[in-house]
């Protein structure tokens, strides 16, 4: 199924793509800015998760327009900054660490700037949209609008805002002292991002001169089908640890590291792994050779 010809079939530059996309997300800040402002009774908790389900509708309307759901694929790096360093600079209890705030909003914004230029540095452009979405295209035709609402731009941005709940525990609501396990829970966010970031590096520069068929097995994909997954769930879970660290006895900011690495687990990885089946003939063997996302030595 086609949306009706909103706007011109003819396919833009790259760089005009990136401004209509960078219009997007600066409407969408603003509309999100504008939603918080009037919400001046809820806490800064309530208001951020109302103005977040308002700016994701506002990049699901440009999605829409521009009959490509790719315009959120950003948001999962872009949206946890502005949020982070809003309940950061919000009226806060008193005697909370500054350091921790501080490891927290590094953390964030480390992990924000380096996903988000990783997926600036290789879009193609409007003409260009996720494999995933359009096969969801394909299969639930006149329900895709839908499904591209719920499926492919609110719950991914519900899954980050729970990722985000230890961060509102770190900044505006933990007075516990530093302790190890903030130091901890900052590491494996560190750690977290520079693995993604090697990663995704080894991926692109095999993934720019392969054979058709060829599988990746190199470096840390070696060890892992999966291993910048790996880093991104290892990033909300040093978050978690992070919340912990601040709120001792508060399980709900884990809700977020465990609701993303279910996503991963059960719904990311098997998608392309599938994928990679059929497109791989040797796919297979190496399924059972290499871990999935969590690292390890290969069998032989």
């Amino acid at each position: 199924m086609r949306y009706p010809a909103l706007v011109s079939d003819v396919n833009p530059s790259r760089a005009r793509a990136f401004a209509l996309c960078t219009l997007a997300y600066v409407v969408a800040l603003a509309v999100g800015a504008l939603v918080v402002a009037m919400l001046p009774e809820l806490s800064p908790l309530a208001a951020v998760a109302v103005a977040d389900v308002a700016a994701t509708v506002v990049v699901f309307v440009f999605s829409t327009v521009f009959r490509n759901s790719s315009f959120y694929d950003p948001y999962w790096s872009v949206a946890p900054i502005p949020i982070a360093a809003y309940w950061a600079f919000s009226p806060v209890e008193d005697g909370i660490p500054p350091l921790r705030v501080a490891m927290v909003l590094a953390a964030v914004l480390l992990w924000g700037v380096r996903l988000t230029y990783n997926w600036a540095s290789h879009w193609g452009g409007l003409h260009h949209e996720d494999w995933r979405y359009t096969d969801f295209r394909r299969k639930t035709g006149a329900f895709y609008p839908l499904v591209d609402l719920f499926g492919i731009h609110l719950f991914p941005t519900v899954q980050v805002f729970l990722g985000l709940l230890p961060v509102y525990a770190a900044v505006s609501l933990g007075q516990a002292p530093l302790s190890v396990l903030d130091y901890v829970g900052f590491a494996v966010a560190l750690a977290a991002t520079v693995i993604e970031a090697v990663a995704d590096a080894q991926l692109h520069a095999f993934a720019a001169t392969k054979k058709p068929g060829e599988i990746m097995d190199r470096g840390l994909w070696a060890y892992s089908r999966h291993p910048n997954y790996f880093g991104e769930i290892a990033f909300w879970w040093g978050l978690a640890i992070l919340g912990a660290a601040a709120l001792p006895g508060a399980p709900w900011v884990f809700a977020g590291a465990i609701a993303i690495t279910v996503m991963f687990v059960f719904v990311s990885v098997p998608m392309l792994d599938a994928r990679s089946k059929e497109r791989r003939p040797g796919y297979e063997a190496h399924m059972k050779r290499v871990p999935a996302i969590f690292p390890w030595f290969p069998k032989r």
